[in-house]
C-alpha cells in the first residue's frame, strides 16, 4: 500500500508539474527573452536592459502606462466605496428584494466583455448627442468603474454576512449614531472584504482591453489597446519589457492580496480561541 501511495503521490505531482509548465512556460520564455540582445524570438544572443531603457524613453507607451495606472486607482477608489455602500445596503433588504438585486449584481460579470462593451459604446454615443459626451477619459472610466463594482459587492457581502449583528447593536446602545457605529464597528469588521474588492477592481481595470477598446476613441488609450496596436505591425522587444513588469506587478498584487487574508484568518481564528 505504502509503494502505491508513493507511486499515486509521484503521478500527481508530475502530473501537476506539467500543468504549471504548461501554463507558465510562454511568461518565462517571454520574460527570459525582454532580456535578449537582439530582436529574435528565436535565439537569445546575450543579456541586456536595452529593451527596458528603450521601454521607458518611449513616450507613446509611457502615456498609455499612467493613463492606465490612473483609471485602475481611480475605477477601483471609486468602485470601492460605491460597492461598499451598495454591500451594506443590500444586506439590510428583505429576502425577495435581496435576491432580484444580487441577480442584477451578477449580470455584469457573466455577461461577455464584448456585449459589454459594445453597449456602453453604444450608450456613450447616444449621451454624446444630448450631453456632448466625448470618448476618452471620463468614458473609460465609467465603463471600468462599471464592470468592476459587482466585485467589490460581492468580496464585501460574504464579510457582512460573517459579522456579528449584535456588535453594530451594542454600539448604537453604547450612544454612537448609526453613522459613527458603521465607521467604527462595521468598517474595520469588513475591511478585508473591502481590501480584497480593490484590489480584484485595481487588476481587472489594469488588464482590461475589451470594453476599453470599444468606449477609449482617438485621444486617450490605455496600455493593452496601445499594445494590441503594436503587436498588429511587429513584435517589438519593448512589448516583452513591458508584459514582463506587468506580470511582476500583478503577482506582487496577488501575493499581497494572499497574505492580507492569511492574516485575517489567522486574527479569525484567535479570535475564537
Amino acid at each position: 500500500m505504502t509503494k502505491v501511495k508513493k507511486k499515486r503521490r509521484v503521478g500527481s505531482n508530475l502530473y501537476l508539474g506539467l500543468v504549471f509548465l504548461f501554463l507558465y512556460l510562454p511568461i518565462i520564455v517571454m520574460m527570459v527573452f525582454s532580456f535578449n540582445e537582439s530582436k529574435s524570438r528565436a535565439n537569445f544572443t546575450g543579456f541586456t536592459f536595452k529593451w527596458y531603457a528603450d521601454l521607458f524613453e518611449n513616450d507613446l507607451i509611457m502615456n498609455s502606462f499612467w493613463n492606465t495606472i490612473l483609471i485602475a486607482v481611480l475605477s477601483s477608489v471609486i468602485a470601492t466605496i460605491l460597492g461598499t455602500l451598495a454591500a451594506i445596503g443590500i444586506s439590510n433588504m428583505k429576502k425577495a428584494a435581496r435576491k432580484t438585486v444580487m441577480n442584477g449584481t451578477y449580470l455584469p460579470i457573466i455577461n461577455p466583455e464584448i456585449v459589454t462593451g459594445v453597449s456602453l459604446c453604444l450608450l456613450f454615443v447616444s449621451l454624446a448627442g444630448f450631453f456632448g459626451l466625448q470618448f476618452g477619459f471620463t468614458t473609460v472610466l465609467i465603463a471600468h468603474i462599471t464592470f468592476v463594482l459587482p466585485y467589490v459587492i460581492l468580496n464585501v457581502l460574504p464579510k457582512l454576512r460573517q459579522m456579528d449583528k449584535s456588535i453594530y447593536e451594542a454600539a448604537l446602545d453604547l450612544g454612537c449614531n448609526p453613522w459613527k457605529a458603521y465607521w467604527k464597528v462595521v468598517l474595520p469588521e469588513i475591511m478585508p472584504g473591502i481590501f480584497a474588492g480593490f484590489l480584484m477592481s485595481f487588476t481587472y481595470s489594469l488588464d482590461d482591453f475589451i470594453i476599453t477598446y470599444f468606449v477609449s476613441g482617438s485621444g486617450f488609450q490605455t496600455l493593452p489597446v496601445t499594445i494590441y496596436g503594436m503587436v498588429r505591425k511587429k513584435v517589438n522587444p519593448q512589448i516583452n519589457a513591458l508584459s514582463t513588469i506587468l506580470f511582476v506587478v500583478v503577482l506582487l498584487l496577488l501575493v499581497l492580496m494572499n497574505i492580507k487574508s492569511a492574516k485575517s484568518a489567522k486574527k479569525a481564528k484567535e479570535k475564537n480561541y
